[in-house]
């Protein structure tokens, strides 16, 4: 951790900052606990001055050092405070021109989609389906392209699903990492479109949803196996639906369109999902129940008097909130060591796969996959007649070379700038 004394009795880090009273700081929230870490950044639960829990998300200062990544990261705080909080978590505090940029939002309690669908199984895909569409109508309303919806981006909170992480993983998307050849997403969730590095819109998001639900009903739209047999299949093989009923095969089948121009709108899917001659039963308001025994009378604080731990027990979590956050913390932990990065790059006959397991090289001679473990370096060159060219080192002294042809100089130059950036990301 990188200190130095400052003004104040306060101690700088790398990405926050020490108070007086010894609780690392980012911003002005108290940091309680990692949430999940990966080659993005980090997630932190954090409280604000006033007790309100928040999920800090910081970004590497290495991709932070990417103009681009600024730029973006600006304009893209922006469009999320635009989105507000009603099918998202609502952003409350920013500052991309931190060392380490960061972006705060509500923390929603809750599992994820994810999670909900590991202990419990199968659920139902129509309410589910409205809700989600409702949420990618709300976020493309906003000029917003989510482009990593998928079940651990989704937190199933007390009043409806959530669509999160579309922060600082959107920003990063359109710095440099968004060019061509670069796919971000969750292989098994990307659009065709995503997985061949190709300009991405709002059918994307669809694309992804349509895979969401197949995954609600218990299935899965393109089988498992690596990151590069999943993309393969969403690219050329049609979706597996058999675990959806019936009656939503027709529509998840047009949100798995392999033409985005093809895919409904979610405001077309809500009609779907949920007509407007659905009836739903009428909202009843629960009475205030009067407490069995008379409240202990609040404390009062002197006017510009911090609260201190003795006067403010509420400061610290409640047991419930507390174990929502631990649980939080450990579906967090799990997610995030991938962040949905994955590069490839590719010809008529090479391949080029890296993403947080390793290095995958595909040949008509032979398929070659490493991981990280396994890696002592990963180099990479222009060669005349645009071809990229790709040494991978191991520890035990084998050396793989690819060769791969860009289709102009452009495509070359994007795969030459991206590179670096991607592969900061999983040292």
């Amino acid at each position: 951790m990188r200190d130095s004394t400052g003004l104040g009795g306060v101690r700088r880090t790398g990405y926050g900052e020490y108070g007086v009273d010894g609780v690392e700081r980012i911003g002005g929230y108290a940091v309680e606990r990692e949430l999940g870490a990966g080659g993005m950044g980090t997630v932190y639960l954090a409280r604000s001055r006033g007790g309100r829990l928040v999920a800090v998300k910081v970004a590497r200062p290495e991709l932070a050092a990417d103009p681009h990544f600024r730029e973006r990261f600006r304009a893209e705080v922006a469009a999320a405070r635009r989105v507000g909080g009603f099918h998202t978590a609502q952003v409350v505090d920013a500052d991309p021109e931190a060392a380490e940029p960061w972006l705060a939002t509500a923390y929603i309690p809750g599992p994820t989609l994810a999670a909900l669908l590991g202990d419990r199984g199968p659920m139902g895909e129509e309410q589910l389906g409205a809700a989600l569409a409702e949420a990618l109508a709300a976020i493309h309303g906003c000029g917003l392209v989510h482009r990593d919806l998928k079940p651990g981006n989704i937190v199933m909170a007390p009043d409806g699903p959530r669509v999160l992480d579309f922060g600082i993983a959107r920003a990063m998307e359109s710095s440099r990492l968004t060019s061509t050849g670069v796919a971000f997403g969750t292989p098994g969730f990307l659009a065709p479109e995503q997985a061949q590095g190709e300009e991405v819109g709002g059918a994307a998001d669809v694309f992804a949803l349509g895979a969401v639900l197949v995954a609600a009903a218990g299935g899965s739209a393109f089988g498992g196996g690596t990151p590069m047999g999943l993309m393969y299949r969403a690219v050329h093989e049609p979706a597996d639906l058999t675990a959806v009923p019936e009656s939503l095969r027709p529509a998840l089948a047009a949100c798995l369109s392999k033409d985005p121009a093809q895919r409904p709108t979610p405001e077309g899917l809500l009609d779907l999902f949920a007509p407007e001659s659905a009836a739903y039963p009428p909202t009843v308001v629960a009475p205030v129940q009067p407490a069995a025994a008379p409240a202990q009378p609040a404390a009062v604080l002197p006017l510009h008097q911090a609260p201190t731990e003795a006067a403010l027990p509420h400061h610290r979590p409640a047991p419930a909130l507390d174990a929502a956050a631990d649980a939080a913390a450990d579906v967090a932990a799990e997610a995030a060591a991938a962040d949905g990065i994955v590069f490839t790059a590719s010809d008529s006959r090479r391949a080029l796969l890296i993403d947080a397991d390793g290095v995958f090289l595909d040949s008509e001679a032979q398929s070659i996959q490493v991981t990280w473990g396994q890696i002592s370096t990963v180099e990479y060159a222009a060669e005349p007649g645009r071809f990229l060219n790709v040494t991978v080192r191991l520890h035990d002294g084998t050396i793989h070379r690819h060769l791969i042809k860009a289709r102009r100089a452009g495509r070359l130059r994007e795969w030459l700038e991206d590179l670096p950036l991607v592969l900061e990301c999983f040292k």
